[in-house]
């Protein structure tokens, strides 16, 4: 049976060649690559390597030499169907049936590849032009080095047609154009098409092996170009592909990996600017989620990748108020999902600064000092259900531990479980059954028992609970229209093509309810026929579902008009309506 070339790599790129190999013989760490006594022939010092980054195995004694499925065939005598259906299953993948159609399929992922890449050398293009200079300029003002601009392949998207000529003269017709996310079908004219990213500047992403599969693009300031309107989304990324799950991908992955195997730790951070300033900066195994919160496939994606004793990556958030609830949205993803000798470790910025700021601030030693002051994941645990708490009485402490138990419960692993549990209970002993109390109330993260830190850990100014931020508050009848805004676009995603452009000029200055914004626009300007429970599932998931508590709560007292249900005609009155009064007020105001 013949197997498409795409189905091949996405197999051998799931699962790292160490681990099949690692099953079967002994293997030790030797720089980026592993070793061990060949296999396939008696050997008394090691001449077997395996690469991970490159995904294969080499014998310099015998010359054995192949990928996963090679060394199924040939280790365990397999036949190449044998093979591949083991690593599908490990992977968790569908092989896919030998039919016309999904022949025709991977034909087309194929030239998705082609297509995405020749897009990915046209922005580079666009940005070394002499009427872009300004735009060259703003990424050099941003501390960005011309090789770091060429390393990471950055680019520029003009408001013009020139990509179209481009993709067009090279043969690729207009469906690819518009599957592949680079444009969209005209609501005005339907046989028209226009370029989803227009005056930004282009982040190429690349899937593991280091194909171009999407960008995100970054709105310019007003003084190098950008509009005047500051409500536009700073960052828009490509919608989903046959070649693109955001969920599952990672920016600047492809690159880390070597950092990775060199024993770098890695370092999840917010965005793209984070990943190139941390590289810049000489930290090369930072990598970013895709515009949405981390997801279980990237951790396990990254668990994958990382030295089997080393598999805990840093996942580095701002110290505001904000980075912690990010923080505890990550925690709960985690939970389920861990295995032993599997985690992740928390690191924490102080407050108003990204990796960035901070490195240009204070230098590289102060993100190192980050890095190294990252707590574990049962410390931050600790952290995040005992914020709030009142400890000085006993049913708050006895609530305290049912609370650290029932977050532990939700790790499917009966090891690890117990392990948590166990820890649970040993420190709750020693921080309120001890026969020596202090007096002091519990402050998470200051001193409490016997002088020492609990959670164990050195306190230092990176600390999340240490720093107290106030939250920025919008006006109370400004937050109350976006409210309706966004329970409008929400319960009524159809009107999405008819006032996308008005939701993306909605001024939002609480930065949740922006961010919930962005997810809308990411989600409805990439999939058609959603209805609200599938919207709402969505956001939920995507770790929104307090917000969107307190819209529904808001609209059953005082917008009753932008609950589901409503003739389509009413809603899109009381849109007009309201957006009328929106833009009056931002004139007058």
């Amino acid at each position: 049976m013949s197997l498409p070339d795409a189905f091949k790599d996405e197999l051998r790129a799931r699962i790292p060649l160490s681990d099949i190999i690692g099953k079967r013989m002994k293997l030790t760490r030797a720089g980026r690559e592993y070793k061990g006594c060949c296999p396939f022939h008696k050997e008394k010092s090691p001449s077997f390597t395996v690469n991970d980054v490159k995904g294969f195995y080499h014998c310099f004694g015998c010359g054995a030499h192949g990928d996963s499925i090679g060394f199924l065939m040939s280790h365990d005598n397999m036949s190449f169907m044998d093979a591949v259906e083991q690593l599908a299953s490990l992977a968790g993948m569908q092989i896919p049936k030998s039919t016309p159609e999904d022949e025709k399929r991977y034909k087309q992922q194929a030239s998705l590849y082609d297509l995405m890449e020749l897009a990915a050398k046209h922005y580079e293009l666009q940005l070394y032009k002499a009427e872009n200079k300004k735009i060259l300029q703003y990424l050099r003002e941003r501390g960005l080095s011309l090789d770091t601009i060429k390393s990471f392949r950055l680019g520029f998207a003009s408001d013009e047609q020139s990509l179209k000529q481009t993709l067009t003269k090279a043969r690729f017709k207009t469906d690819a154009l518009i599957e592949a996310g680079l444009f969209k079908i005209s609501t005005k004219n339907q046989s028209d098409i226009y370029p989803f990213f227009r005056g930004r500047v282009m982040f190429p992403v690349q899937d593991i092996q280091g194909r171009v599969v999407a960008f995100g693009g970054r709105v310019l300031p007003e003084s190098h170009g950008g509009p005047a309107d500051k409500s536009a989304p700073k960052y828009i990324n490509s919608p989903e592909s046959p070649i693109f799950h955001k969920g599952r991908g990672l920016y600047g992955l492809s690159r880390a990996r070597k950092a990775i195997g060199d024993g770098e730790p890695v370092v999840v951070v917010e965005g793209y600017m984070d990943v190139i300033a941390l590289a810049q900066a000489g930290f090369k195994a930072a990598v970013a989620p895709l515009g949405t919160a981390l997801t279980e496939d990237q951790i396990q994606v990254l668990w994958k990748i990382l030295p089997e004793d080393k598999r805990s990556p840093i996942l580095c958030f701002d110290g505001d108020a904000a980075g912690q609830r990010a923080a505890g949205r990550a925690l709960e993803r985690v939970f389920p999902i861990l295995k032993p000798d599997h985690s992740v470790r928390f690191a924490f910025l102080p407050e108003e600064h990204d990796p960035d700021s901070l490195i240009k601030t204070e230098g590289v030693s102060a993100m190192d000092r980050v890095l190294k002051n990252a707590i574990g994941l049962f410390d931050m645990m600790w952290l995040e259900e005992a914020k709030g708490r009142d400890m000085s009485q006993p049913e708050t402490k006895a609530g305290f531990r049912s609370a650290l138990e029932k977050r532990a419960r939700l790790i499917a692993d009966q090891s690890v479980q117990q392990f948590f549990i166990h820890e649970i209970n040993q420190k709750i002993n020693e921080a309120f059954l001890t026969k020596k109390q202090t007096k002091q109330p519990f402050v998470a993260g200051k001193t409490f028992h016997k002088g020492k830190p609990v959670p164990p850990g050195v306190h230092t100014p990176y600390r999340p609970q240490s720093v107290k931020v106030a939250p920025v508050k919008a006006k109370k009848s400004q937050l109350d229209r976006v409210r309706i805004f966004l329970a409008l676009m929400i319960h009524y995603p159809e009107l999405y093509d008819e006032f996308g452009e008005d939701f993306g000029r909605v001024r939002i200055a609480d930065p949740e309810y922006d961010h919930i914004r962005q997810e809308l626009i990411n989600l409805l300007a990439t999939q058609n026929s959603l209805d609200y429970q599938a919207v709402k599932q969505h956001l939920t998931e995507s770790g929104h579902g307090e917000i969107l508590k307190a819209i529904d709560s808001f609209l059953d007292t005082h917008a009753v008009f932008a609950k589901p249900g409503q003739m389509i005609d009413t809603v899109r009155a009381a849109w007009r309506e309201e957006w009328e009064i929106s833009f009056r007020n931002a004139r007058t105001g």
